[in-house]
């Protein structure tokens, strides 16, 4: 999400002082193939052609679903009043983006790609609640709807890992064209909204010899605050946060680690995180196989943080580079989905590893239109799904291989 970042809770919103009498709201996947492996190759995924000293390959998947609307609305308002203005915009741009048709997308790519690991960000939850009668507000989890739709395609993928991350809400919802019409006060009106953000794990269990142990989560202490507007000087805090399992693929044990950093716009933030997460979660003697969206771009040329050249200075290595001047663009759509060209121009969704044998391919994803009529893409990131051979047994050493 190109927006700024998530507020973590809110538990009461500061006093009103008028009603908010209008709802602010716009009532195939493709993939780029730039070498390797492209998804839906039918040959032999785990690598036993190459032999037991070579070890197996792990396919990985990295994706942000995207919650629907940017949040910057409620990020520049100033007054409760636009605070409740702002969540009305926001709730009704997530809704027209249309949850479902996108996240049917989304498992079209799993299903073409069928990855071994799922590193999701973005898994939003938005609960909408009627306080009176006749009023409608729909709820979307996209973690549930995503399983229904993959369990129609016949796959079989299981949640390995979830890091609850900002939890927002509940917030007064004006959104006449669903009954929720009237805002009184805090505590008086006709609906209210919460949005859950989670990054997410999913194993396919259809993946002979893959064999995971259990989450481990965690958040940063490096969060971004701001201010909630009319509450004596009280902000909120931004919730990142990693999750990883541990776990082997035909004996070949490796750690899979997917996070969430915080935007560019708050650089020192993100930058801080990202020596976090290399101090404490990415410290391991396993293979190393990190996903994400880091929010600092590869090409360091147009990079307004550091944290892309620091994770891959002396711990990491990307596996975009065998794929060598190829741009791999992941961001960003325009925020309604509606754009009719791409407007992909950065890359900050990266599969990062450390000890592996080496990457055998990258490609982008969900980088095409699903429909002509807006939403016109699933999400405003395209994915990457690579291949990663991993060494048999248990390496305690890594070759950096140079970009």
């Amino acid at each position: 999400m190109p927006s700024r970042s998530f507020p973590s809770r809110l538990l009461v919103l500061p006093a009103l002082g008028a009603l908010v009498a209008a709802l602010l709201v716009a009532p195939p996947v493709g993939a780029e193939h730039p070498g390797g492996r492209p998804p839906g190759h039918a040959g032999s995924k785990h690598g036993s052609k190459h032999g037991p000293t070579h070890g197996p390959t792990l396919e990985v998947l990295t994706q942000n679903l995207y919650l629907g609307s940017s949040l910057d609305p409620a990020l520049d308002a100033t007054t409760g009043v636009e605070f409740v203005a702002a969540t009305a915009q926001i709730y009704g741009t997530a809704v027209a983006s249309d949850p479902p048709r996108r996240l049917a997308a989304v498992a079209d790519t799993i299903a073409a790609t069928r990855p071994d690991l799922v590193g999701l960000q973005e898994v939003s939850r938005w609960t909408a609640v009627p306080v009176v009668a006749g009023a409608s507000p729909p709820s979307y989890d996209f973690l549930a709807l995503l399983l229904s739709e993959l369990a129609e395609r016949g796959l079989s993928y299981r949640v390995a890992g979830v890091a609850d991350n900002a939890d927002i809400g509940p917030v007064p919802l004006v959104a006449p064209g669903f009954g929720c019409r009237t805002v009184s006060s805090p505590t008086s009106a006709d609906c209210v909204v919460s949005l859950q953000d989670r990054d997410v794990i999913l194993e396919n269990t259809r993946t002979p010899g893959l064999r995971l142990g259990p989450p481990v989560t965690g958040r940063y202490a490096a969060q971004q605050s701001v201010p909630i507007p009319d509450a004596g000087g009280a902000t909120l805090d931004f919730g990142r946060g990693w999750v990883h399992v541990d776990g082997s693929l035909r004996g070949a044990r490796f750690r899979f680690l997917n996070t969430h950093l915080e935007v560019a716009g708050f650089a020192a933030v993100q930058e801080a995180q990202a020596r976090e997460l290399l101090a404490g979660p990415a410290r391991t003697r396993r293979q190393l196989v990190a996903v994400g969206d880091f929010n600092s771009p590869a090409d360091r040329a147009s990079s307004t943080t550091s944290t892309y050249a620091d994770l891959t200075r002396r711990w990491f290595d990307d596996a975009w580079w065998i794929n060598r001047t190829r741009p791999g663009f992941t961001c960003c759509q325009g925020g309604a989905l509606s754009n009719p060209t791409s407007t992909l121009r950065t890359r900050i969704d990266l599969v990062l590893t450390r000890g592996i044998r080496r990457a055998r391919w990258a490609v982008v994803v969900g980088a095409r239109p699903i429909a002509d009529p807006p939403p016109r893409w699933a999400s405003d990131h395209a994915g990457v799904v690579a291949g990663l051979q991993l060494r048999a047994g248990d390496p305690r050493h890594r070759h950096h291989h140079p970009r």
